[in-house]
């Protein structure tokens, strides 16, 4: 399970979670069980790849795929084979997505879940991959594809093939496009760099979680940039949605609710 920053642990014997925002002291099952929002404030709490897929697939119906990838040392960047096993150690995860088929409300899908609790996210080739695959497959299958993204945006320590990877996935996004086929992009806190750049933005139907953080560059950046000081709220999914850049904010209770109908609405007939 990862714990958003919103939060803190206390002793691991006493198994609560203090909210950062609010301040309450929460039992962590309580957490658990309010799908990873703190019952006081409602503030939302960042939920593993895994626990997205429980939360949103009909129950028993997640069948993994390109499980057995994970990511290499390519350009041999300093410490970065330590930082891939210290990763795979705190996540459960040989990399930042999770890919497979489900079904949800009944409908089969192709899905990819980001996990930043791999290294924030962050979109090396692996990830890359297995996006690909993952469209790749739903396009000769006839299958939507749903993807849930989280990402701190391309992974430094891979270079120019973590770059790479924003024309890949956008190749294979098209190609299951082009077979009239529906993709939809849930996006969480947060979503940004080159994964905002490429295929978080090229779904048919954009859902964003409430307040999440949605952008390209920093806000501090682009402010030095413009020499301009950003409005309230910027880059958050409200601001999003007020500017045009997502169609909806999807509460998390509701989401596999409102995924269920989109899929049913948009179901091919084979």
């Amino acid at each position: 399970m990862i714990f958003d920053k919103l939060f803190k642990r206390t002793k691991p014997e006493q198994e609560k979670l203090v909210c950062k925002k609010c301040g309450s002291e929460t039992v962590l099952s309580e957490i658990v069980a309010n799908n990873m929002i703190c019952p006081y404030c409602g503030a939302y709490m960042r939920m593993s790849a895994r626990s997205r897929i429980e939360l949103v697939a009909d129950t028993d119906s997640f069948c993994e795929m390109y499980s057995e990838l994970s990511s290499q040392n390519l350009i041999d960047f300093p410490d970065y084979d330590e930082k891939l096993k210290k990763a795979e150690a705190q996540s459960g995860e040989k990399d930042a997505v999770v890919c497979g088929t489900c079904s949800i409300g009944g409908t089969k899908t192709a899905i990819f879940v980001m996990d930043s609790g791999f290294m924030m996210g962050s979109m090396g080739t692996v990830v890359g991959e297995k996006i690909t695959r993952i469209f790749e497959y739903a396009a000769e299958n006839r299958l939507p594809v749903i993807g849930f993204t989280t990402s701190g945006g391309a992974r430094m320590q891979e270079g120019i093939f973590s770059l790479m990877q924003m024309a890949k996935v956008s190749g294979s996004v098209k190609l299951h496009s082009d077979a009239g086929l529906l993709y939809i992009a849930v996006l969480t806190d947060p979503t940004t760099g080159g994964v905002t750049a490429s295929f978080a933005m090229e779904a048919d139907i954009t859902i964003a979680e409430p307040k999440a953080l949605i952008g390209f560059a920093g806000a501090r950046v682009i402010e030095q940039t413009t020499g301009e000081k950003l409005p309230q709220g910027f880059q958050r999914s409200e601001f999003q949605l007020e500017h045009g850049f997502v169609d909806m904010i999807a509460e998390r209770p509701q989401i596999k609710n409102i995924l269920a109908n989109l899929l049913k609405m948009h179901e091919v007939r084979l």
